[in-house]
This record gives C-alpha cells, structure tokens and sequence, in this order.
C-alpha cells in the first residue's frame, strides 16, 4: 500500500523538526537534523539552510508496517503558498502542526481551507508543549471553534484498536450505524475502529495529538495512530493515470517531471500522451526516478500510488494530467503583485529571459512576462521575502544578479457594456475579418467564448482559429494596459479568401476586433482583493472596524467569542497587504489575521492609478484597434472608429 502524507504548517511552528522525528523513527535517516544547525534532510537546499525556512516542497519515502510512504514537507511562509497548493493535490492524507503556544494562527486558516478545498483528510500535532505558555487544551479548542468541530483528541485516547468512553461516544454522535449499535449492543472495537478510518478518509473527522518535535515527545505515537487510521486504494491493473505536481532542471540540464501515478502503472520507454485534447502530445519516458531528499533511486517500473520523477516530457506542465487522467488542476494562491526584472545591461536579454522561463515552468505562479518593445522581463509574485529568494536563486542556478523592482499590485480590466468589434486584415495577399460581441462577465470568469457563426460564412477550421487566438494569450485593457478579463465574447460572423488567408491572417483580424469592440465600451479598473479574518480583544475591535473603512474595505457583523471579536470581511490587496504588520503592534501580538485572495473586483482608487500608470494606448502597437484593408494592390489603414462602416460583411 503506498500513502503520500504531507506535512502543513505556519511558519515556525516546527514542521521540520517534526519531520526529522519522524525519517528517523522509520529509519529513513540515521541522524536527526535540525533547522538551527542547517542540517535538515528535507531543507537541504543552500537558500532554506541560510534562512532556516522551507522554501521548496521535497520528499521522502520510507516504509513502516508494510505500507510504503511519501512525506512530503511543504514551505510555512505564505510567500510560498502556491509550491504547498501544488504539493496538497497529489497528499493522500496531511498533518498539521500547530504551535501549543501560538496555537492557530493566520495561516493555518489558509492551509485548513485549501485541504478543504483539495478534500485532503487532516490529522492535527500540536507540537512544542515543552515551552512556557504551552496549552494543547487551548489549541484543540481553537482547532474547534477556527477550523473544525469534528476534531478528536487521541493523545491518550487509541491504543492498539481501544478506544476510552468519550471517543467512543464522540464517534457515535457523528454516525447513525455506530449510534444504533451503541444504543442495541453497546461498544464494539473493530466497528468503531474501521468506521473512524472510514470517516477520515472521507473526511468527516480530523485527528489531533500532542507533544513535542524538538524534545521527541509524542511524535512516534502520533504517527502509529496516523499509521492505524489511515488507508488507500489504488487500481495498479488499469491504464495509467498521472498528475504533474512539480517540475524541477536538474545539474544536467534535464527536464524533471514530478507526478504522482493514480491508476496503473509506467515503465521505462513506455508512451505517454498529455496536454489539452486539441493538441496532445506524445512522448517517451527515459527515465523514472524515485526521491529522497536531494537522493534519487532510478527504477524501470512504477506503480499506482507512487510519488516519481519522469525524464524525457519536454512540456508537461504542473497541474496537468498525464495519460488517463484529463482533468487540470486549479490554484488558489494567486499572487497580486508585478516586479520588474532588473539585471545589467551587458547580460544577453534572451539568457536572462531563457532562465526566467526555465523557473516559470517550475513555478507557474511567477507568469513571467516578456515586453518585446520595452525589452522588459515582469513576473508576478507573493511578496518581497519570494523576491529574496528570487535574487539568490538566479545568481546560484544561472552565475548571474539580478534585482527587482518594488513590487506593485497587479491590476486588470474589464468592460461594463456590450458592444461588437470589428477587425480586418487585408495587406496584399491577405485576407481575414472577424465580428464580435462582447459583452461584460461574471466576476471571476476570464475570457469565456460562445460561437453563433454559421459555417456558410466561415469553415469549422476558420473558426476554431479564432477561439484558439482569442485565448493564446492575455490582451490589454484601455485603460491601464493591464490584462483584460471577465468579458464573454462570442463570434458573430467573419469572413475568409479562398486563395489569399493564410498563416496568421486571423489571429490579426481577431485581435483587432477584440480591440476595436473595447475601444467602444465603457471600460473598468478592477484591483484585487483579500477575504480577511481576523480575531481581538474585544477593547480593539473599534480600532480594527476603523482601519478596515479607512482601507476602503468592508465587513461583515462582528461575532464575539468569549472576550475575543472576529471580524471578517473584503478589502484591497493595495490598502491591507501589511495590515498585519500594523495589528500585530497595537494588539500586542494578540491579534490574529488570515488572509485569502478573494479576487477582482472595482477598483477604489481607479483615476489615481490610471494617472499613475499613464499607459498610452496609442503607444502599443501590438494592441491596436485600426484595421488593414487593400485596394488597387496596396493595403491602408482604417482606425478603429471608421473600421465598423468598412467591413465587407453585413453587421448583425
């Protein structure tokens, strides 16, 4: 039986330690390391050893009681929170450690919520109960009254299958068999035992322990109960199944594919297809690596369950399923902000750009951008501790500086009318025009397409070119020249030249009618915005209502929980990114906040950030609205307010 177990925290609460205990308790390791002595097996990287900080999520595997398991530890500091999103979707089960002094704190709201999402079942190690102010009590009942009611203490509750009288009740009250049997028979162990797996795994309950990681209290008992509570299945006998959930470049150069197999089995040399249906490719494995730490074993075969490494998928990308597993993941830790990409001007800008990509198909949060007129390299972040990294990863990997500049938020738009545009391409020996309706979205949407074209004014073929330069890639805004989003656009009509369209006739025809019709509509800012949680005294919660409408935020009533106020609302992402900073002085360290990306929504300030900006719409020749027609043999321009009355199809 394979089981992948990840191992989740907020930052500083001895997830590594806990780690360490654990490898070497399964005798995965022969001697513990510790984060202080930069020693950790799993922080093996120069960066986490300097900083003392999981920064990527690595693996091992070991064996204990037959089953074979993958731990995989995964960055605390919310700079890194997309490496442990993408590490959550292939976990089997994961464990969360809490402080017992800190008890639950900002971020592990966030990780509780995103195991939820992902449906991952949690086992809680409430660790460091060897420090002063330590109260496991207390942080069971935050883990209840913040995270979950259906949470057990098993500290000294499960022991070899026995349960005491208020576990077995516990687990009666949250299931109608167990209920019925207790009321008729009474108790019976094996029941209760495999309805509690059962419940886990359907992640009805979460377990909770404690000790202590540093000290080695608690943590091997915790782990025999996770041993004994936990289990999977996986078909080893049906076609293959793989999702990718990290890429990394190894010394070599060679491409690595993390994925974890969920069906089936792969051998080397085998054949394996990925990528959207459209567009599939195939390609051959050449090798299968399993991990351990920075180690790897090769292998010729691999099975259902199974963390590997693939070498020979020049293109598959994280989140993507391999073979038969054709859905993509998608991701909730979304960076809000843009820096620049600073780096001297004797460098090769196509060697800095190449290293930049190489990193953005191993994060594909950084999006990194290239601005071929300016000759400019963005990428897109979490905050400035990524940026750190960033710095001393680039001159490690690649042996050149870079710097970034001061991050700032990132912005898009969108339309708040319905209009049609229109594009046409018709330079000598050209010909393509393209009708669109665009019509404002749904907060959240993108860019989503409908097709009312009849195939007797274009081919199936013609069309679908169409809808694939649409969404090739992100088109700009008016106003900001920040990406466009949330705008339904639907093809209307178009036309083609049975001997002059070619190549890329309509990928200009289209982006020029997608230009045209925004040049028309009425166009918005939008910023985005956190989902805010946060918990006081109850003498602050004016003081925290004041800064919330002074951030130009809202909220919702107030709930107090004994002596402490939690209030939860929407702000921008410009006004209360270091809010943190601000309530953790106030309140003396007593103030807790989480914060969520909530999305886009209106702008609060948007004049001063057009101002701002100052983006030239004129300036940007690869967004222009004018339209190309031809005649007597020579093409001309028609802008975009004349291009309507031009066009050679009847407008619908």
């Amino acid at each position: 039986m394979n089981k992948t177990i990840g191992i989740l925290a907020h930052v500083d609460a001895g997830k590594t330690t806990f780690a360490e205990q654990l490898l070497y308790h399964t005798k995965s390791i022969r001697q513990r390391g510790r984060v202080d002595n930069q020693d950790a097996f799993l922080d093996s990287h120069q960066i986490e050893k300097e900083r003392g900080i999981t920064v990527f999520a690595d693996q091992a595997k070991f064996s204990y009681n037959g089953p074979t398991y993958y731990l995989i530890d995964t960055p605390g500091h919310a700079d890194f929170s997309p490496e442990m999103e993408r590490a959550i979707q292939v976990m089997d089960y994961a464990i969360v450690i809490l402080s017992a002094v800190e008890g639950v704190e900002g971020h592990t709201e966030t990780v509780w919520q995103l195991l939820q999402k992902h449906q991952v079942p949690v086992f809680f190690f409430i660790n460091k109960t060897d420090r002063e102010g330590a109260d496991p009590e207390r942080v069971l009942e935050e883990i209840q009254a913040n995270l979950t009611g259906d949470v057990c203490d098993v500290t000294a509750s499960l022991t070899e299958g026995d349960m005491n009288e208020d576990l077995i009740e516990f687990l009666a009250e949250r299931d109608e068999t167990l209920l019925n049997r207790y009321m008729d028979t009474g108790y019976d162990g094996e029941l209760w035992l495999q309805t509690m797996k059962r419940m886990i795994r359907e992640n009805r309950l979460s377990v909770s322990s404690s000790g202590s990681a540093l000290k080695d209290i608690g943590v091997l008992d915790f782990f025999e109960k996770v041993d004994e509570l936990t289990e999977t299945s996986y078909d080893e006998k049906g076609l293959f199944a793989g999702l990718v959930h990290k890429i990394r470049y190894d010394e070599s150069g060679s491409r690595v594919t993390y994925m974890k197999c969920t069906n089936g089995a792969l051998s080397v040399r085998d054949i394996v297809t990925y990528g959207a249906e459209e567009s599939r490719k195939s390609e051959k494995v050449n090798q299968l690596r399993l991990y351990n730490g920075s180690e790897y074993e090769q292998v010729d075969r691999v099975e259902a369950g199974e963390l590997f490494a693939v070498v020979g998928l020049s293109e598959a990308s994280i989140g993507e399923g391999v073979g038969e597993f054709k859905e993509s993941s998608s991701y909730e830790m979304v960076p809000t902000l843009k820096s620049k990409v600073l780096f001297n001007s004797s460098m090769p800008v196509k060697e800095v750009l190449h290293s930049f990509r190489q990193l953005d198909a191993e994060d594909p949060s950084l999006q990194v951008v290239w601005d071929e007129v300016f000759q400019t390299i963005y990428i897109h972040v979490m905050g400035a501790i990524q940026l750190e990294v960033l710095e001393q990863v680039v001159n490690d990997r690649f042996g050149f500086k870079v710097e970034f500049a001061e991050p700032e938020i990132l912005y898009m738009e969108t339309i708040d009318t319905a209009v049609n545009g229109y594009g046409h391409f018709e330079p000598l020996k050209h010909y393509a025009e393209v009708h669109l309706k665009l019509e404002p979205g749904e907060r959240g949407s993108g860019i989503t397409f409908e097709n009312v074209c009849h195939t007797n004014n274009l081919s199936i073929g013609h069309q679908n070119l169409i809808m694939h330069h649409i969404f090739e890639r992100h088109h700009h805004g008016l106003l900001t020249g920040s990406p466009l989003t949330d705008v339904k656009i639907t093809l209307l009509t178009g036309r083609a030249h049975n001997k002059h369209t070619s190549g890329g006739d309509f990928r200009e025809a289209t982006y020029r009618a997608i230009r045209q019709g925004i040049e028309k509509a009425q166009n918005i800012v939008l910023e985005p915005f956190y989902n805010f949680k946060i918990k006081v005294d109850l003498d602050s919660m004016g003081r925290v209502l004041a800064d919330v409408e002074k951030a130009h935020g809202t909220f919702n009533p107030p709930e107090t929980v004994g002596d402490k106020a939690i209030i939860t609302g929407k702000a921008p992402v410009a006004t209360f990114k270091n809010y943190n900073m601000e309530l953790v002085s106030f309140t003396h360290g007593k103030g807790v906040m989480s914060l969520r990306f909530e999305g886009y929504d209106r702008c609060h300030n948007e004049d001063d950030v057009i101002s701002k900006i100052d983006y030239d719409k004129n300036a940007d020749p690869e967004y222009t609205s004018t339209s190309i027609f031809c005649t007597k043999g020579k093409g001309y321009k028609v802008p975009w307010d004349e291009a309507e009355e031009a066009m050679h199809v009847e407008k619908k």
